[in-house]
């Protein structure tokens, strides 16, 4: 599966791992996350994004995770990025990333982790094998994640097959090049144009697919595929065009990019 070209910045030996959790009004699902990520991983970091519901009433009660709080709520974007610069300062090896509703399967947190001696980013994908799916994905954010992990293939030279899977482990010397900016659910777009102008090597990782019986809202405007499907291709022509602007700065001699990115 996808093997793009490496900028020879891997994690060696056995990695020292942090496994974070993004949380935003997740009293419903936070304890029973928690009680199972931590039997998988002894640093556990979780970054409350301004809830309000009593999720963080319930974290602060915990003593086997680290907690950040976020005063207002700022995006799935911004909490991640909280994470990746807390686990860059402490020097850890990898980062591990797990959403917090129940659609991810701890178990597999130290596999993701030891995958990174070998890759950059190691992505969980949950149309890679899809015998392993326990449930079916709503049909419009199917045809959503399809589409856009169509479109970033095609414009980036990349192979993979789930664009927004948020179980995820990262060499954190890698993580330290990029330059993330985009606050909402679209960060982890920016992420792969980034990651292919770094030409960092990706590879992917079968994980379950797993759907809660639940209605999981993104909020606002972006409730409606249209909308999201504009904003997801708002921040990809974006990220595309900053660093093409960045590349044709004089001090880079008019290079337009370290991995042929397009540039129009």
């Amino acid at each position: 599966m996808p093997d793009q070209n490496s900028n020879n910045k891997r994690c060696s030996d056995l990695p020292r791992f942090l496994t974070t959790l993004p949380v935003f009004n997740e009293a419903k699902h936070v304890t029973n996350v928690l009680d199972e990520v931590v039997k998988y991983a002894t640093d556990v970091l979780v970054v409350d994004d301004g809830s309000k519901d009593g999720t963080r009433d319930l974290l602060r009660k915990r003593n086997d995770i680290d907690l950040i709080l976020h005063e207002e709520n700022r995006g799935y974007g911004a909490a991640l990025q909280t994470a990746f610069e807390y686990a860059i300062v402490l020097r850890y090896d990898v980062v591990v990333t797990i959403d917090c509703d129940g659609q991810h399967e701890p178990q597999r947190i130290a596999k993701l982790a030891s995958s990174c001696i070998h890759a950059d980013i190691v992505s969980g994908s949950r149309y890679f094998d899809e015998e392993l799916a326990a449930s079916k994905a709503p049909e419009e954010r199917r045809q959503v994640n399809k589409q856009i992990t169509a479109e970033l293939n095609h414009r980036l030279g990349l192979n993979i097959t789930d664009a927004f899977c948020g179980f995820k482990a990262y060499c954190t010397r890698a993580l330290a090049e990029f330059n993330l900016q985009e606050t909402g659910y679209a960060m982890p777009l920016e992420l792969w144009v980034q990651a292919a102008h770094l030409g960092l090597k990706i590879v992917e990782m079968p994980v379950p697919l797993i759907y809660l019986d639940e209605e999981r809202l993104f909020g606002g405007e972006l409730d409606t595929a249209a909308s999201r499907m504009t904003y997801y291709r708002e921040v990809i022509e974006r990220t595309i065009q900053e660093i093409h602007d960045s590349a044709m700065s004089p001090s880079n001699h008019g290079m337009c990019g370290a991995n042929a990115l397009p540039c129009s």
